[in-house]
C-alpha cells in the first residue's frame, strides 16, 4: 500500500491513483425497495431533501412596479400582513406609485399628530 500524501511535508509530487474509482454498473441486489425506505424515513420523520411544490401565496405574487421617479433609496419595514396588504390597496386604488403612497401617508399622519392636544 502506498504512503498517504502529506500537505505538510516539502518533496516530490505523487500521481494520485485513481484507477479504482468507477461509476456504478449494477444496481445493489442487497438495497432495499425505494418505497419501503420512503415508508421507514417517514415513519422516523426524517425531512426530505427533495423540492417541494411552491406555496400557495408564492402562486399569488403581485406584478413588478418599475416606475422611474427619482426615488432611490430603500425603506424595508416588517409589518402585518394586513398592513401590507392595507397599503397596496390604498395605492392601486388611487393609481399612485408605492413611494407617492408613503409621501402621502407621512404627511397625513404628521397633520394628525400637529392637532391632536
Amino acid at each position: 500500500m502506498p504512503k498517504r500524501a502529506s500537505i505538510f511535508e516539502a518533496g516530490e509530487v505523487q500521481e494520485l491513483d485513481v484507477g479504482s474509482f468507477a461509476p456504478k454498473t449494477a444496481i445493489d441486489a442487497k438495497a432495499p425497495p425505494a418505497d419501503q425506505v420512503r415508508v421507514v424515513s417517514q415513519a422516523a420523520q426524517f425531512r426530505s431533501r427533495e423540492a417541494t411544490a411552491p406555496k400557495l401565496e408564492a402562486q399569488f405574487k403581485r406584478p413588478a412596479r418599475q416606475y422611474r421617479t427619482g426615488r432611490n433609496v430603500q425603506f424595508n419595514v416588517k409589518a402585518l400582513k394586513e398592513t401590507v396588504e392595507a397599503f397596496y390597496a390604498v395605492a392601486e386604488a388611487q393609481g399612485w406609485v408605492l413611494g407617492y403612497t408613503l409621501a402621502r401617508a407621512i404627511e397625513a399622519l404628521q397633520r394628525e399628530l400637529k392637532n391632536q392636544p
